[in-house]
């Protein structure tokens, strides 16, 4: 973009050089949602597009442009930013603006060659991934305070420990999160929106430095820990997203928040699962009653939504049967009241043990088991004593 003609053709040039089926398309000028370029539908409908940005004569109108093909491609796009200096502030710029590739010093039709080499090799790499993808699991609690994050939590851990699957946990709330939290560390200053607006340049390495590691192995991408609002991501994009790390990961545990925006619903409906959670009690059951009917009525997946009920004692008013008129869905787990022991953990950051086996412990086991489809490992048992060696 806005690129003279003699640079457009060599760099038309060099691209026709891969083995690849080219549509190329010039631009005068910058484009924009404002100026929007009439592109060919060969060009709009190809799988993947390099779009190399003039960064040098405005740097504001080669950000928006920047911005606009990321969003018309969907995330598809390759960007190059192209400019005389080699400014490492311009660099960040285009970098923050969702750019993959900066050139310095002008165009080098050697370094450039190299570049498209290296596209080449991610895209061959991301269709690999896509060959053997991991299971992406929501939890959505009914309302706030039904457990929703402590289980998220000891799920992703469990799966971990018990079955050394690689997980990543996303803590999905748009600030404030408390996986982190109870998992005892710091986090990144990275969190999952951040990730979706960087797709057009995401790769295992860019992925590497967002993500906080647990001691137990589990890989976290934390909630901003700041007030403030977050703002709406491209649906394509988040699923374009999840898609990737379900390339990455056996499974990816979302943390959502009680709400059904776009981009939660973006999130729901790229899920293989969704656990709605909620407690035998009046007001969370009237919630989760009105979540199922949202999600029955829109075009969502039911048959993915499994229920939960958390902190279930036959004590309680309501009966499993009450609670199933309710919501008019099976509840597919239930969990004792674990409250104490969970409230402790919290406070000390130390999740709890599988090898406890304490009331709480024990059923998310099984429910790890269960979605594994196998059994924790037991350890071997002591051997027995010998008739000799009782008599003995």
């Amino acid at each position: 973009m806005s690129l003279d003609a003699r640079l457009a053709d060599e760099i038309a040039d060099s691209v026709l050089k891969m083995s690849w089926a080219v549509h190329r398309a010039d631009c005068e000028g910058y484009i924009s949602a404002v100026k929007r370029p009439p592109f060919s539908q060969p060009v709009k409908s190809a799988p993947a597009c390099i779009a190399v940005i003039n960064f040098d004569e405005d740097v504001e109108q080669a950000v928006a442009s920047a911005a606009y093909i990321q969003e018309l491609f969907s995330g598809n796009a390759a960007m190059v930013a192209l400019s005389a200096s080699r400014d490492p502030d311009l660099m960040l710029r285009a970098m923050r603006a969702g750019c993959n590739e900066f050139i310095g010093g002008g165009f080098d039709e050697a370094d450039f060659s190299e570049m498209l080499v290296r596209l080449y090799q991610q895209w061959s790499a991301k269709s690999a991934r896509n060959n053997a993808l991991g299971e992406v699991v929501t939890f959505f609690g009914a309302k706030g305070g039904v457990g929703t994050t402590t289980l998220a939590v000891h799920l992703a851990m469990y799966l971990v420990l018990c079955h050394q699957k690689k997980t990543l946990l996303i803590d999905n709330h748009p600030q404030l999160g408390h996986a982190c939290i109870y998992l005892g560390i710091d986090g990144s200053r990275y969190h999952f929106n951040e990730l979706v607006r960087n797709l057009s340049r995401l790769d295992s390495d860019l992925l590497r430095g967002y993500i906080a590691t647990h001691s137990s192995g589990l890989e976290v991408l934390a909630s901003p820990d700041v007030c403030g609002g977050q703002k709406t991501l491209d649906s394509n994009s988040i699923a374009q997203t999840l898609d990737f790390l379900r390339g990455e990961y056996d499974y990816v545990i979302v943390d959502g928040p009680s709400s059904l925006d776009d981009t939660n619903l973006a999130v729901i409906d790229a899920s293989n699962l969704l656990y709605l959670v909620a407690t035998p009690e009046i007001a969370a059951i009237r919630d989760l009653s009105r979540y199922v009917d949202s999600l029955s009525q829109g075009d969502h997946d039911i048959e993915k939504v499994k229920v939960v009920i958390n902190r279930f004692s036959s004590q309680h008013a309501l009966t499993v049967e009450q609670i199933e008129k309710a919501i008019r869905l099976p509840i597919a787990i239930k969990l004792p009241n674990g409250y104490a022991e969970v409230t402790r953990s919290a406070i000390l950051g130390e999740p709890i043990n599988p090898k406890q086996k304490t009331d709480f412990s024990v059923p998310i086991v099984k429910w790890a088991n269960t979605l594994v489809g196998s059994v924790m490992p037991t350890e071997e048992a002591a051997p027995k004593k010998s008739l000799f060696s009782l008599w003995k």
